[in-house]
């Protein structure tokens, strides 16, 4: 029968979805069938699954690191903010709804059923499930019909261990203080505590894990010193996208207000030869840059209005003219074109809004969404390209005919006759070697050798043997509780 334990925080972003992958990875050495399984995430970065749906892509690279493929059941609530009061709701790797903060909290109770029953498909299929929280339970404010944290721990019967973040400072106070405001029936599914990203020597925080466990009366499993090589592994908050300085090629990424699936960022990031540099609002596009790379958007036609509003639309035509090279990926490329229909009132108003106008073609949006993994060849070189489509509309015009992509067969992708400026809906692209080394040396970049996968994989690896090097697992997973469905 299988066994599972929940990762809980004491407040966002303190390290969960890491530690999941780690343990999933240190578990799976240890010859154990590992899933993991998060009840509710907030992303608008997903990962297209192999069943066809879409999932958070914390959960993707944790089914990674457990050696599986990602399925829809690993995160079977999805939320990906629209609007800064509303967030489309994606359900067992469907979008259900968009709605406000407001109704999504009437309709959370009626959701835990489809979660219980992706959890417990998925038991079935694993010797341990690894199942992750959100935010913090601390949110005591939440706590009536949540599915997230303490409200699933409940209904799953799944022992919970909270994880304090010590960079930030306070974090005595942070699980003192979850351990003070939790209903007493909250506080008894906590079984064990762990420090994480400690700087320095662990032993100097001794006098604090035995103060929080005296006042908790939790066991701790240790202190887990900073990651150094966290950098690695794809980010999938976009708080984490940050510039990294490198080599001579510059890419210039302006930070869009609902930038999604911006992974195709990560291999540029790690190749030496590259400098990537995010735009944050405010300030202009670079004049140095090579290549200005406009990623994805949940909401299309709003980002394109705020691009505008940054002045970028003006930026960029000046790169242009100055002969810089273009790429729009997905939203991005939908922005490029003379226009974006969208009759049906799908990101709005219903209406047609003018594009950069920098490739001739026009976009119109549909309510059908695609989904898919790709596999393509780059047709300049032959290089193949794997990566997946996630995205609402259909584009066309009179640059598809220069597609710089093939897929089945079909020529896809649209460009200049200069082939300065490109876009595609196929994301992930970067992560295969070949095609990027080759886009790159059209920048000028020479080759670097650096392998995108691989680089992943080791990281997977170091970040299993830094958690068994520094947290009691066997505590760990003797505190797991069997599933009973």
């Amino acid at each position: 029968m299988a066994k599972t334990i929940m990762i809980q925080g004491a407040g966002s972003n303190v390290g969960k979805s890491m530690i999941v992958a780690g343990l999933a990875r240190a578990l799976t050495h240890r010859g154990l069938s590992v899933a993991p399984f998060k009840p509710q995430n907030m992303s608008n970065n997903a990962a297209v699954t192999v069943d066809g749906g879409e999932i958070g892509r914390a959960q993707a690279l944790q089914a990674r690191a457990a050696g599986r493929d990602p399925v829809v059941d690993m995160n079977p609530v999805l939320l990906k903010p629209e609007t800064d009061i509303g967030a489309q709701v994606v359900v067992q790797g469907k979008r259900l709804t968009t709605c406000k903060a407001r109704d999504y909290a009437r309709l959370k109770p009626r959701l835990m059923p489809r979660v219980l029953e992706s959890f417990h498909r998925l038991a079935g299929t694993a010797d341990v499930v690894l199942v992750e929280g959100a935010g913090s339970p601390a949110e005591i404010n939440l706590r009536a019909g949540d599915i997230a944290n303490m409200g699933f721990a409940e209904a799953a019967q799944v022992p919970v261990v909270l994880v304090g973040d010590i960079d930030r400072g306070g974090v005595i106070a942070q699980l003192v203080g979850t351990h003070a405001i939790l209903p007493p029936e909250d506080r008894d599914r906590i079984v064990a505590f762990a420090i994480n990203k400690f700087r320095g020597d662990a032993s100097l925080f001794d006098d604090g894990l035995a103060e929080i466990a005296t006042r908790t009366g939790w066991a701790s499993l240790g202190v887990l010193p900073w990651f150094a090589e966290a950098w690695r592994l794809p980010a999938e908050d976009v708080m984490d996208i940050a510039s990294t300085k490198g080599g001579p090629i510059k890419i210039a990424v302006p930070r869009l207000g609902r930038i999604a699936n911006f992974d195709d960022l990560d291999p540029l990031a790690s190749e030496p030869n590259v400098s990537l540099e995010i735009i944050e609002p405010g300030r202009p596009l670079p004049g140095d840059a090579a290549l200005v790379l406009i990623p994805g958007s949940k909401s299309t036609i709003g980002d394109l209005q705020d691009f505008r509003a940054q002045g970028w639309d003006v930026d960029l035509a000046a790169h242009v003219r100055r002969g810089g090279h273009v790429l729009g990926v997905c939203g991005g490329y939908q922005m490029l074109g003379r226009e974006i229909a969208d009759p049906d009132g799908i990101e709005g108003h219903p209406g047609t809004h003018p594009g950069l106008g920098l490739l001739d073609v026009a976009t119109q949006m549909h309510p059908r969404k695609t989904l898919s993994y790709t596999e393509a060849t780059y047709l300049p070189t032959g290089a193949p390209v794997t990566g997946y489509e996630i995205h609402i509309g259909s584009t066309q015009g009179p640059d598809c005919a220069r597609a710089w992509l093939e897929v089945d067969g079909r020529s896809v992708g649209a460009a200049r006759p200069d082939q300065r400026v490109r876009g595609c809906y196929l994301h992930g692209l970067f992560a295969s070697d070949d095609f990027r080394q080759q886009f790159l040396a059209e920048l000028g970049a020479p080759a670097s050798g650096y392998a995108h996968d691989a680089s992943v994989e080791a990281a997977l690896d170091s970040l299993a043997a830094h958690i068994e090097a520094n947290m009691d697992v066997d505590a760990l997973i003797a505190g797991a509780a069997e599933i009973r469905g």
